[in-house]
């Protein structure tokens, strides 16, 4: 989970340095997506029927 709201983020960074804007869109915008994302997975996995 960890790994990949890092990896969000650090993306936005990175897009934010080579586009710059008045707001850090890009760093706001994955990290919102990455934090998402890594609750999906962890929950699809938590309420995964066993068979």
């Amino acid at each position: 989970m960890a790994v990949t709201i890092g990896l969000g983020c650090w993306g936005g960074w990175k897009l934010d340095q080579m586009y710059p804007n008045k707001f850090r869109i890009w760093t706001i915008v994955l990290s919102l997506f990455s934090i998402f994302a890594a609750l999906y997975l962890v929950l699809k996995d938590f309420i995964k029927p066993k068979n």
